[in-house]
């Protein structure tokens, strides 16, 4: 081989070298993935939980019609309650080139590796309504002030008993508790503040658990199941009741809600000799909203997921666009590697004196949805 051959030869490699470090640094368009994250036409990956409960389709839908008016494009997927499922959906988003994930998880302690992937790819993580646990690589947290809706919920039990009102002698009301899914981070918010509500009342023997559950671990439901719930209701109603009634359930979702209604009416409950105790809900789904109407279930907790969306779809593009999102929380999330900056919106209290002010006047319900 003579000299200039080799010359050439090496200048051909220096060359082709080149061009493939500079096409790591390029997306599919030709221009750069740092200067494609800033600009309108990025990519946002969507997971959510699951499609068997009505208000994650509307979440789902709304996010994606917020993310089109800002001018993004959306990869919208739903794990059916299938941890694995969500992973892998997780990671074919990376694969495919998202620019910013958001995230409705099913088990807040299982994305810590398919994160780590996003986080190698610089792509940005919000944890949306339910907080992602166990890992740095969530970025920031979309939801409502979940303790308040536990409060919201116990608050309206001790209303409607009379407790704050009649004194230290007012009851005994027998009552009986159900909490969310155990791999949902919510679920002890949710708890915490129904709980430090209630247990006044509990230990002055105002409110009494027949059952004797009360702590956490005995009162959740899996994957916040009405089924399971009802089958847990019907137990307790079992060996816990026999002459007596009960009073009031603190239910944590709507779906619960209403599977302990069908073990209710399956003991008798729901007559004018025998009518139903008070119970309460979360979501304002239409089935638990006409329930409330019809005088069956008493209660809800409305969170405007429209509002959630758009906070969500703002976040993301803060991020996307090198700007901090706005907070009003850095302080109370906590997901055990580190405090995930929040924005919380406020829940409203529904029942059947204010359901069609709040949920049909403001257009979150059609009158026509609740016939």
């Amino acid at each position: 081989m003579t000299m200039r051959t080799s010359r050439a030869a090496l200048t051909a490699v220096v060359a082709s070298l080149a061009l493939a470090l500079t096409a790591c640094g390029q997306s599919s368009d030709g221009g750069s993935k740092e200067e494609k994250k800033g600009g309108k036409g990025s990519t946002v990956g969507i997971a959510m939980p699951t499609k068997s409960s009505e208000r994650w389709i509307a979440d789902g839908r709304n996010m994606v019609a917020e993310f089109e008016k800002l001018g993004y494009k959306t990869d919208l997927q739903y794990g059916e309650d299938d941890v694995d499922q969500q992973v892998s959906q997780i990671e074919n988003m990376i694969t495919k080139g998202v620019d910013v994930l958001v995230i409705a998880s099913i088990d807040g302690r299982a994305l810590g590796d398919v994160l780590g992937q996003a986080a190698d790819q610089g792509i940005k993580v919000i944890s949306y309504d339910r907080l992602i646990l166990g890992t740095e690589n969530v970025d920031y947290y979309a939801s409502f002030d979940n303790e308040k809706v536990g409060v919201l919920q116990a608050t309206y039990l001790v209303d409607k008993l009379g407790l704050k009102d009649g004194g230290d002698d007012q009851g005994p009301f027998n009552i009986e508790l159900f909490a969310g899914s155990p791999d949902d981070n919510n679920t002890r918010y949710f708890f915490q503040g129904a709980w430090k509500t209630l247990k006044p009342y509990i230990d002055k023997k105002q409110l009494v658990v027949r059952s004797g559950q009360t702590q956490l671990d005995q009162i959740t439901t899996l994957r916040w199941d009405g089924g399971t719930a009802q089958r847990r209701m019907d137990d307790l109603l079992t060996k816990s009741y026999g002459s007596e009634d009960v009073d009031a359930v603190l239910s944590p979702y709507d779906g619960i809600s209403i599977g302990i209604l069908s073990a209710l009416k399956s003991d008798g409950y729901g007559t004018s000799a025998k009518p139903y105790p008070i119970v309460t809900g979360q979501d304002a789904e239409v089935a638990s909203v006409k329930s409330i109407v019809a005088g069956q279930q008493t209660q809800t907790v409305f969170k405007d997921f429209r509002t959630l969306a758009k906070q969500a779809a703002q976040m993301a593009d803060a991020v996307l666009n090198d700007k901090k999102p706005e907070v009003n929380d850095e302080k109370s999330y906590d997901n055990e590697k580190k405090v995930v900056p929040a924005y919380l919106l406020d829940p409203v209290s529904v029942d059947k004196a204010n359901y069609r002010s709040v949920l049909v006047d403001s257009g979150y319900l059609k009158a026509s949805d609740l016939k």
